[in-house]
């Protein structure tokens, strides 16, 4: 039997021959690449890459080998394609945007819209984002808020996207693919403080219905939980839940929404702090008809579809990690009329001047279904 010393260096000469020929074969990949940038040839060509993978996987002993041989031929290649796309970078042939750099965003007579009524934390969003005298106005759902955009009857629009306790706003990620001519050019996080309203003569012993949005009913789940004779009705927003309570003047509701719609409608705060969570945040973005960003930008968002086979979503998410570029969410959402294949939407940090994050574009549009950029902000 060998020592393992005596093995542990003959590993070491094998490793540094694989280095050897691992650098060799990525100066013809060079080569490759200046063949493809002369010629016009798109860098991924996915048939090819099948009959090589196969090709190697045939020259190994063992079902393990082979097994093996094809998952490093197929990070070999995948790192073979990433250094061509730095090299198209390199000569300034980086594939053209929809998206146009400004300075800064001007919102000087701009309108604003926003789903719900006059209370709602999507208001609140909008006055912390605009300043307190923008002029805006508010729609029944977050699809008319889309449809305002398209419309142009508003320059932007304030939706929920992401709570810190009850997760992602489903409804609102589908509607950044289907209205193809918005983006996202800002967000606002604000402080999400749910009480428990009733009318002024009202006590919590009377309430038998209680209203709000399904998120907020999700993030006062503890609650909720303790009053299980409550009957809980889902409306489109919190203060819409709240002027409810004041059109309907019955004493067995209550509604859970904000402080200030408190005020606004007259009625009584009979329990307070009811989040699960004490942080509880949203967050919100902004989005507007034209595709623009602002040079500062610093956070981008972007969905694709990709091939629905082994492996998939790791090749696509290799493009953010050779490029350097911190990923701070992921979410994925079914595509519709196709059964448990679906739509993944990343965040990521960066500027789409950036060389790394165009480096990053390129791998995605040549390798996924489909790539879009929702917007850099």
């Amino acid at each position: 039997m060998k020592d393992l010393l005596e093995i542990r260096n003959e590993i070491d000469q094998i490793d540094s021959q694989i280095v050897e020929l691992y650098e060799k074969r990525m100066k013809c990949t060079t080569e490759v690449a200046e063949y493809k940038i002369a010629t016009g040839k798109k860098i991924f060509d996915k048939k090819r890459e099948e009959i090589k993978l196969e090709k190697v996987r045939d020259l190994a002993s063992d079902a393990f080998n082979k097994q093996s041989v094809r998952e490093l031929f197929l990070q070999i290649m995948s790192m073979s394609r990433k250094r061509q796309y730095q090299l198209l970078t390199e000569r300034g042939l980086t594939e053209k945007i929809r998206f146009s750099c400004v300075d800064h965003l001007d919102y000087t007579g701009a309108r604003v819209v926003f789903q719900g009524v006059e209370g709602a934390y999507s208001e609140a969003a909008m006055k912390e984002f605009f300043g307190k005298e923008i002029d805006s106005f508010h729609v029944e759902t977050w699809r008319d808020a889309m449809e305002a955009i398209r419309e142009r009857r508003a320059d932007y629009a304030v939706l929920p996207i992401e709570n810190s306790s009850a997760g992602s706003v489903s409804e609102n990620y589908d509607l950044l693919v289907e209205y193809d001519n918005c983006c996202i050019v800002g967000e606002q996080i604000i402080q999400i403080e749910h009480v428990l309203l009733g009318l002024p003569e009202a006590a919590i012993e009377d309430i038998q219905q209680i209203y709000s949005h399904p998120q907020a009913l999700m993030q006062c789940s503890k609650i909720l939980e303790e009053h299980r004779e409550w009957e809980k009705i889902s409306l489109k927003n919190t203060a819409v839940s709240a002027k409810k309570l004041k059109e309907d003047d019955d004493k067995t509701q209550a509604a859970i929404a904000s402080r200030l719609t408190a005020n606004l409608y007259g009625l009584e705060i009979l329990k307070e702090n009811l989040s699960n969570n004490k942080n509880n945040c949203t967050r919100f973005i902004v989005v507007t008809g034209r595709h623009i960003y602002e040079r500062k930008a610093e956070k981008i968002s972007i969905c694709f579809e990709i091939p629905h086979e082994s492996g998939s979503l790791y090749e696509m998410l290799s493009h953010f990690i050779f490029n350097g570029i911190n990923m701070t969410k992921i979410e994925s959402r079914p595509i519709q009329g196709r059964n448990w294949e679906y739509r993944f939407f990343i965040d990521f940090e960066g500027n789409l001047n950036d060389g790394a994050v165009q480096n990053a574009l390129r791998g995605l549009e040549e390798e996924t279904n489909t790539l879009k950029i929702l917007g850099n902000y």
